[in-house]
C-alpha cells in the first residue's frame, strides 16, 4: 500500500510530480469509447432481430423501446467500469502519499476518464442524441392542429396557410346570400372557401354554427342532397377532423413523455456511470498498490 508522510520536515514542501496523470486518463477513456461502440453495434444487431416488416413477426414498440433503454444503461455502466479500472491500474504509484489521498486521486482519475469518454461519445453521436431529445420537445411544443390544417390545405391544393385568417375573414365579407347558386356556378371558389372554413375551424378548435350551416348549404347544392342530409354529412366530417386532432394531441403527448423518460434515465445512467468509473479506478489502484507491495515483500 502507499506510504504515509509523517515527517515534519515535509510540511510546506511541494512535490514536482503532478497529481494528474493524463496518460492513464486518456487510455481509459479510449478503451471506454471503444467498448461503447462495440456494445452499441452488438445491441443494434440484436435489436434488428426483434423487428420485422412482416405483420405479427415483430416485437411491440414498447418492448423494443424498453430493451433499447436497458441496453444503453448496460453499455454506459460496462464501458465506464472498463475505462475507470484501466485508468486506476495503469497509473504509476505515488511515493510518500497518504492512503486516503491515493484513494481520492484514483477516484478522481476514474471520474476524469469517464468525463472524457462521455464528451467524445456525445460528440460522435451528438446529432442522434439531439434528434432524439428534439423530437420530444418539438412534439410537445407543436400545435397538434397542424396535421388537420395541412390535410385540408393539401386537399384544397393551396399553400397559403400563412394567409389563412385573412382569407377566411375575406370570405365572410364576400359571402353571398344565395350560397347554393354560388356553389353551382363556381365550383372552384366554393371548394376553396369550404377548405378555408375547415382550416380556420381546425386552427381555432371549433367551427361556428353559422359556418356549419353555410357549408351544409354548399354541400347540399354540390352533392344534390337535402339540406338535412348535408348537415349530417358536415357534422360527420367535422367529427373526423376533431378525431384527427385528438389523435395528434395524443401522439404528441406520448412523444413528450417518452422523450422526458429517456432524458431522465439518460441523466441517471450517466451519474451512475460516473460512480462506477470512480469505484473501478479505486479498485484498479488498490490492486496496483497491492501488487507492488507484494513484489517489494518478495524482493
Amino acid at each position: 500500500m502507499a506510504n504515509y508522510t509523517t515527517g515534519v520536515s515535509d510540511v510546506g514542501i511541494e512535490s514536482n510530480v503532478p497529481a494528474l496523470a493524463w496518460g492513464p486518463v486518456i487510455g481509459g477513456a479510449t478503451a471506454a469509447c471503444a467498448m461503447s461502440l462495440i456494445l452499441l453495434l452488438l445491441g443494434s444487431g440484436v435489436g434488428l432481430t426483434m423487428v420485422s416488416p412482416w405483420s405479427g413477426e415483430s416485437a411491440s414498440f414498447t418492448t423494443v423501446s424498453v430493451t433499447a433503454a436497458i441496453w444503453f444503461v448496460v453499455v454506459q455502466w460496462l464501458s465506464s467500469a472498463l475505462g475507470g479500472y484501466l485508468t486506476g491500474r495503469l497509473r504509476t504509484k505515488w511515493a510518500g502519499i497518504h492512503t486516503d489521498e491515493v484513494f481520492f486521486r484514483d477516484t478522481a482519475h476514474g471520474l476524469l476518464s469517464w468525463a472524457l469518454a462521455t464528451v467524445v461519445v456525445a460528440g460522435l453521436a451528438g446529432s442522434a442524441f439531439t434528434s432524439l431529445v428534439g423530437s420530444g420537445v418539438q412534439a410537445a411544443s407543436s400545435v397538434a392542429t397542424t396535421a388537420a390544417v395541412g390535410a385540408t390545405a393539401t386537399a384544397a391544393g393551396s399553400n397559403d396557410t400563412p394567409d389563412l385568417a385573412t382569407g377566411y375573414f375575406t370570405d365572410l365579407l364576400l359571402r353571398p346570400q344565395d350560397a347554393a347558386a354560388r356553389a353551382q356556378s363556381d365550383d372552384a371558389a366554393a371548394t376553396a372557401e369550404v377548405s378555408r372554413i375547415l382550416m380556420q375551424g381546425a386552427a381555432n378548435g371549433e367551427i361556428p354554427e353559422a359556418d356549419r350551416a353555410y357549408v351544409a348549404t354548399i354541400v347540399a347544392a354540390r352533392a344534390g342532397i337535402p339540406q338535412e342530409e348535408a348537415r349530417v354529412r358536415v357534422d360527420q366530417v367535422l367529427q373526423q377532423v376533431e378525431d384527427a386532432k385528438n389523435a395528434a394531441l395524443q401522439a404528441a403527448d406520448e412523444a413528450r413523455k417518452s422523450a422526458a423518460t429517456v432524458a431522465l434515465l439518460g441523466a441517471l445512467s450517466l451519474l451512475v456511470g460516473a460512480f462506477v468509473a470512480s469505484a473501478a479506478a479505486a479498485l484498479g489502484g488498490r490492486q496496483r498498490d497491492d501488487e507492488e507491495a507484494a513484489l517489494v515483500v518478495r524482493a
